[in-house]
């Protein structure tokens, strides 16, 4: 009966030690997972500056072309109306 228990105790010891070190591995892979998210939480936060950036960049270009088209419309009717009075004399 004594050999049944120190085999036992011996048996809880070795699982004991297994599921600390099975713990820590777990808890390694954890912490390396929460370094991954953080890491891929910074990267989505550059994407979404860098697009903000670039709607702002688009907007401002689309403005300044706007703008263009309006002075040629503008120079246009100008050339049209310097033209067309001289020819009606």
């Amino acid at each position: 009966m004594k050999k049944i228990i120190k085999l036992s105790m011996i048996t809880l010891a070795f699982s004991m030690i297994a599921a600390c070190s099975t713990t820590g591995s777990i808890q390694s892979q954890i912490d390396d997972l929460n370094s991954r998210i953080s890491q891929i939480s910074s990267d989505a936060a550059s994407a979404q500056a860098s697009a903000a950036e670039a709607t702002a960049s688009a907007e401002a270009a689309e403005a300044a072309a706007n703008r263009a088209a309006q002075y040629s419309q503008d120079s246009n009717r100008k050339l049209d109306s310097g033209y067309i009075r001289p020819t009606m004399k």
